[in-house]
């Protein structure tokens, strides 16, 4: 026999609410994904504050095109995460709106005319042409010929992201990332502007290598000494699989919560609720986890102003 919850309460807000007191009513409302959201707070800051937790967040490179790349930033710097998986587009923004601008678009754009003007479409965000591939040439090739004239002949992918930051400023979160030891894996590095130029790179200097394997050990070497692990997962695709993936090898994770638009109707892992890693090991079954169906643009900035409040106090 199935027994029913608590009752379903009426949220309420006033003018003197607090974020913290906005999600404590979302946790008691029985508000379909609301009751998510308010879970990301309780889920994320016990993973945050345990100090025995490997701490994962994964992010598609979509979103740093966007003003949440501020957010992700902040996190870092805050140093909330110890490893952090994303996409090759991620290391192309943080470096393309670190020395350039991109500009404010629609949807309805006409791609066409934007084509003849030589400005890409990324959603409604709008990427001119020299803001991005040229200049991400240019900048690549000096870092990776200044790397090289040091002696430096392999890198992994962390290593590169170490590299880039070291060359950016405060804006940016690979800068963040590198000045509080925060390792970045790109799984694909090769898909993507970063990963052409290292490509072009070894065309003229033979010796030198991309080790991905490196990566691995980096991981393995970190997995296999924590007694907890946890990570917030923004987005699908293969930062959010990366992450489960090596979770899997220490029975997997204790803390998850993931946002998605995607749905699980086609058996896609980006649609694939974080229960369902529960089945393969990546998510252990007593794990505190939660799946928010939501646009990250849109939630992320409320979760984490929660978080700060409830860490902090």
């Amino acid at each position: 026999m199935i027994e029913p919850g608590r009752p379903v309460r009426d949220i309420q807000i006033n003018a003197n609410t607090s974020i913290e007191k906005i999600f404590e009513e979302l946790s008691q409302s029985g508000g379909f994904e609301a009751i998510n959201m308010a879970d990301s707070i309780e889920i994320l800051s016990s993973m945050i504050k345990d100090d025995k937790c490997l701490r994962f967040i994964s992010f598609v490179g979509a979103v740093i095109s966007t003003g949440l790349r501020g957010i992700i930033k902040d996190m870092m710097k805050n140093n909330w995460f110890d490893v952090a998986i994303t996409t090759c587009g991620a290391l192309d923004h943080d470096i393309a709106r670190h020395f350039s601008n991109y500009k404010e678009g629609s949807f309805t754009m006409d791609d066409s005319e934007l084509a003849t003007q030589n400005i890409h479409r990324l959603g409604n965000v709008l990427v001119p042409m020299e803001s991005y591939g040229p200049l991400i040439e240019e900048k690549m090739q000096e870092f990776l010929e200044e790397e090289y004239q040091k002696g430096v002949k392999e890198m992994s992918t962390a290593d590169i992201c170490n590299m880039i930051g070291k060359h950016l400023g405060e804006d940016s979160f690979l800068y963040w990332a590198q000045e509080n030891d925060i390792n970045i894996v790109v799984p694909g590095i090769m898909d993507g502007a970063v990963g052409s130029q290292i490509w072009l790179f070894i065309q003229k200097h033979s010796d030198f290598k991309l080790n991905l394997t490196k990566d691995a050990d980096l991981l393995s070497g970190l997995i296999f000494k924590a007694e907890r692990s946890g990570a917030l997962m923004i987005g699908g695709g293969i930062s959010k699989h990366h992450t489960l993936w090596w979770n899997q090898y220490r029975e997997g994770l204790d803390y998850a919560f993931y946002i998605t638009t995607a749905q699980e109707f086609d058996g896609s892992l980006s649609g694939a609720l974080v229960r369902e890693a529960i089945s393969w090991g990546k998510v252990t079954q007593e794990a505190k986890q939660a799946t928010l169906h939501a646009e990250a643009t849109v939630v992320l900035p409320f979760i984490y102003l929660a978080l700060l409040s409830k860490i902090k106090n």
